[in-house]
Parts: C-alpha cells; structure tokens; sequence
C-alpha cells in the first residue's frame, strides 16, 4: 500500500479509475481493475481502511465469506490489502470527496475538501452507507465527556476492562457489547449495567437470552427507561440518571458510559453528484453497476437495483462486473477478454506469482 499522495506538491493527479470508499468492497475493486490493468487511487473519509468493518465490529466474527469460514473485520481488510498490493493502490485517508464533474474530454475532475485533485476515466463509488454518524445521546451537557468517558463506538475493547461500565441501546451492538464485557475473558468490565427503553430489543435472540442468563446469575443488571440526566464531579462523569416507567428515576454509578443508537446514514456531497438516486440509494444497472452517469460506477451497500442484497458477498460480485464495465472506458481500443488467475500467464505476472506447470 502506498503512501498517501502530497497533494500540495502533486497538483492535478491523472489516474485510469478513482474509488470512493476503502471498505472491504472499494478494497476488492482495486483488485478486480487491478486485473485488467487499470491503475486506481483511493479516497476515503476515514483515517484508515476498512470501512464499516473496521468502524463498527473489527473483532466480530463474520461468516459468509466464501472460503473464509470465520474472520474478524480488521483479518478481512488485512487480507484484502495484502491481495491487492501488487496493484500499487495509491490512498488518500481522511479526505471527503466534495465534487465531481466531467471534462471536456470525457475524464472526471475529482476533488476532496483538503484539496487534492484527480483526473480520472471512471469513478467507482463504494461509500458504503455514505459517510455515517452514530445517533447521539440527547441529554443536554453530556456531550462534553465524548471521547473520554462517553463512546458510541469500541475500537478496542482493553481501556473498558475492569471498569464500570453503563451500556444504553437494544441493537445488535449494544448486546454484544454487553456480552463481552459482561463475561469472563480479557476485556471483562468490573460492573455492567445495560438500560434500554424497554424490555423488547432488536437483537439477536440468543444475545438476549444470554444477557437475561447473566442477569439472573447476578454477573450483570438490565434496566428498562430513558436516560434523564447525570452526575458529575471535578470534571468527570460519575453516574447515569435513567428514569423508568414508573416515574422513579434512578442513579446509576460508572467510570465509562456506552451508547449504541444505531447509525445516520448520509450521502453527503454524493447527493449532488447529479446521480440517479432511490431511497438515499445510488441507482445502478446489473450488467455494469453503472450509475445513470455513464463512466461512473457504484457497487456494494451504496447501490440499488431490483433483487439488491446489502451483502459483502454481493458487494465483491459487483466489483468484478464493475470493472469489467469500466475497461472500455480506459482502453477504447483493446479487446477485454475473461481469463483465469489459475491459468493465465498474463495475470501470473500482473500478480508476480510464478506460472505453475501441471503434469
């Protein structure tokens, strides 16, 4: 993986194909261009690749990647990125994608908000669900503790064991990050608390099951109401004040305050990208996952079309076609044809891997 571009010094840079996102599916599409010898640079908003899998779960397993039968978010993006090296990706972290626009020669003038420029042939947009924001805490003050003592997300669960922690949501995340800190392992938490406006969730019922298991053996209390308010002293969060159904308000001690509301999709400048659009959703065909701007693709969460599944898996298939769409673009005058990486020398040395022989 390259180093990010210095943009002050680069001025306009020239690229066969730009991509828009780094997730697991914009990271398969330098892959797949990469096969037929098309030259990406990548932009993302994030800091680091790895998209929503490394934003929201690098430790959860995953299990329907073909082959893979389980992988953690950060062991897939790992993986992804050592595929793709041979390709010489150029990255370009904690930048957000401000316009596109078409030039007079066909090619596409990017730009981001810090100010690097790209010249492209074709645009691949692979945002994920755009640029996504947790859904905040709504109680006026608390917002001063994020960061130090109030998270909406766990990149690394070590600073919270043996702490007291208060976990506030009833999604998949709120569960399983109750579950982990709940129960004996490395990163088990001195006290958890889980509160949710009521006694129904919208998480896996075998997550639920064992939270109430855990309740009952006293290794963890559930709370049902709404956070009101909160304590603190000298600078510091000290409790949680959660009011119940019944009217009584309780006050709830903890050194760590986790909140799992979900999260805010945004297109952000996408939407005005002049691109057609269904439900905040890019749409797409299924021969190309071209957008209704020709040149310009979309593949993986971001897109929309008749049957569309918001699955890794799919994701991966429609950055295959993607690319094999956007090679025209690139080589007007070359015919593309589907080969093999089992068989074909051609791609053994687009790879650098040796060509094997067969008795």
């Amino acid at each position: 993986m390259q180093a990010p571009a210095d943009t002050a010094a680069a001025g306009v840079i020239e690229t066969d194909a730009v991509i828009v996102g780094a997730g697991p599916v914009g990271l398969f599409q330098v892959f797949e261009l990469g096969l037929l010898e098309i030259k990406a640079h990548v932009i993302d908003s994030l800091a680091y690749p790895g998209g929503q899998c490394i934003e929201l779960y690098p430790d959860k397993p995953i299990y329907d990647i073909p082959a893979v039968p389980v992988c953690t978010g950060q062991e897939l993006t790992d993986n992804l990125l050592k595929q793709i090296e041979p390709f010489g990706a150029t990255f370009h972290f904690g930048q957000e994608v401000t316009s596109v626009r078409r030039e007079s020669d066909g090619r596409f003038h990017v730009e981001t908000a810090k100010g690097t420029r790209l010249l492209a042939r074709t645009v691949f947009i692979a945002g994920g669900v755009g640029s996504f924001q947790p859904r905040t805490l709504r109680v006026e003050g608390i917002d001063k503790f994020d960061g130090t003592q109030l998270f909406y997300r766990v990149r690394n669960p070590a600073p919270f064991a043996g702490r007291n922690l208060v976990i506030v949501g009833g999604g998949d995340s709120a569960l399983d990050w109750t579950l982990n800190f709940a129960q004996d392992g490395p990163h088990r938490a001195a006290s958890v608390i889980l509160v949710h406006r009521r006694d129904g969730f919208r998480a896996a019922p075998a997550s639920v099951a064992k939270m109430r298991e855990l309740c009952e053996a006293f290794e963890m209390q559930f709370v049902v109401g709404q956070v009101s308010g909160f304590d603190e002293r000298d600078g510091r969060l000290t409790a949680l004040k959660v009011t119940g159904g019944d009217g009584v308000t309780r006050v709830m001690p903890l050194d760590m305050l986790l909140v799992f509301f979900g999260l805010s999709p945004k297109l952000g400048p996408i939407a005005e990208w002049g691109l057609g659009l269904e439900r905040k959703q890019i749409v797409v065909d299924t021969e190309k996952f071209e957008t209704s701007v020709p040149g310009i693709f979309a593949v993986g969460d971001i897109n929309t079309y008749p049957g569309k599944k918001k699955l890794i898996l799919s994701g991966f298939h429609e950055a295959a076609l993607a690319a094999f769409g956007a090679a025209p673009y690139v080589f007007p005058d070359k015919r593309i044809l589907l080969q093999y990486t089992t068989t074909s020398p051609k791609l053994h040395k687009v790879l650098g891997v040796e060509t094997p022989v067969f008795d």
